[in-house]
């Protein structure tokens, strides 16, 4: 089953094939007239005014908070800060909780799979503190190699942070697995990358045992410009305020201030009410068809398309096999660049990803300089592996290879 019909953008544009999923989704009507909704009932400013209509957009927004916190199994829901996205919740946590916890010589696991977003901002404060950055390693077939992980944990060991879901793989991380080890060999906080699993499987915060859970909205069905930190609240209280200035404070004196509760302490300036009120209604959206459903029809749909590409001469995938992955395929095609098939297939109206992905130490790893990625959502059906297959022997064709 597919759920074309509920997206406008692809309903206006019959012959597009859209898998491109992974940088960021389309968006259903629901989360379309939700926004729209907001700008024409409820537009005011949240917690600012004590008038009806600024009454309502604080409603609006704080009750998007309880929808998401339900979504994601965040039983204090105020332990969820609405955020621009996983770039940014991942940035705070680096910089608020690092700087006032990491000293010189400590030690900050990452991982090589690692989107640049979880991986740029711990190298950049140990570089800047003098603490040692480590980085696990991957098995042959795409994966956190655990071996690796555990020979890095010890008493220096301060922070272990690592993705959820692969962005460039797809793989899923046994995130219990890890978890237990580093709560077993060091008092480290885990800092998790959920960007690629919220909108695809269900995750429940509370059940995952990490102690910081970043998301974003645009790449489930949301609108751009929101997404989320989740985290624990004695952790988010011990912490100084990332950015300052309204609606953050408690009290401003002339020569010290004091600041607001939480979610507030960390939502400093005029809030994105709309994109809150937006990305509720796309947890509603997803959660009417079900998390379990849209891991299954993606995986169904990865698993198509990989046995489909692999048949074709030259074609190398990466990762491990599509029952351990979610909506993602990596592939290269024997010289033809990835960037080259991606226009190709451009031109037939299918629509993929090529070059590093965000995460080049990872392609490093790989021994490539960029894979294309397709990356299939609730939206995609059988006639875009079709396309995606057509433009993959076109463009053998176009670069002088035999079709198979």
């Amino acid at each position: 089953m597919s759920w074309k019909a509920d997206f406008p953008l692809l309903v206006r544009n019959p012959g597009l094939h859209y898998v491109d999923s992974a940088a960021t989704s389309q968006k259903p009507t629901v989360v379309l007239d939700a926004i729209r909704n907001f700008y024409e009932t409820a537009n005011a400013n949240p917690h600012r005014g004590a008038y009806a209509l600024s009454v309502a957009a604080t409603d609006a927004y704080d009750d998007a908070r309880q929808l998401l916190a339900r979504f994601l199994g965040v039983a204090d829901a105020d332990a969820l800060i609405f955020t621009r996205g996983t770039t940014e919740s991942l940035n705070l946590v680096a910089t608020s909780w690092g700087r006032s916890n990491l000293a010189a010589g400590d030690e900050i696991v990452v991982t090589a799979m690692d989107h640049h977003a979880n991986f740029v901002p711990w190298q950049q404060l140990a570089i800047s503190i003098g603490a040692k950055l480590r980085i696990c390693e991957l098995t042959a077939d795409g994966r956190i190699d655990l071996h690796s992980l555990a020979s890095l944990l010890n008493r220096k060991t301060r922070v272990v942070a690592f993705n959820h879901v692969s962005n460039a793989l797809g793989t899923i991380n046994p995130v219990g697995e890890i978890v237990r080890m580093v709560r077993d060999h060091t008092a480290a906080i885990i800092v998790c990358d959920g960007a690629q699993a919220v909108p695809h499987m269900t995750v429940k915060f509370d059940d995952l045992d990490v102690d910081f859970y970043a998301f974003s909205g645009h790449k489930m069905c949301g609108p751009m410009g929101i997404g989320g930190l989740i985290g624990r609240r004695a952790l988010f209280d011990s912490m100084p305020p990332y950015q300052t200035g309204g609606d953050m404070v408690e009290f401003v004196h002339d020569d010290v201030t004091t600041w607001n509760a939480l979610p507030h302490k960390f939502e400093a300036g005029t809030p994105n009410a709309a994109g809150a009120v937006g990305l509720a209604a796309a947890a509603a959206y997803l959660s009417a068809i079900g998390m379990e459903n849209v891991l299954r029809h993606e995986q169904a749909l990865v698993a198509e398309a990989s046995e489909r590409l692999a048949a074709i001469e030259g074609i190398t995938i990466y990762g491990p096999s599509s029952a351990d992955r979610s909506g993602v395929v990596s592939f290269t095609l024997d010289d033809v660049h990835p960037h080259d098939l991606a226009t190709i297939l451009d031109g037939d109206g299918v629509c993929i990803r090529a070059g590093n992905h965000c995460a080049q130490p990872l392609m490093r790893r790989l021994d490539v300089s960029a894979t294309a990625r397709a990356s299939f959502y609730v939206y995609n059906d059988t006639s875009d592996i079709d396309a995606l297959i057509e433009g993959v022997l076109k463009s053998k064709e176009i670069f002088g290879h035999a079709v198979a």
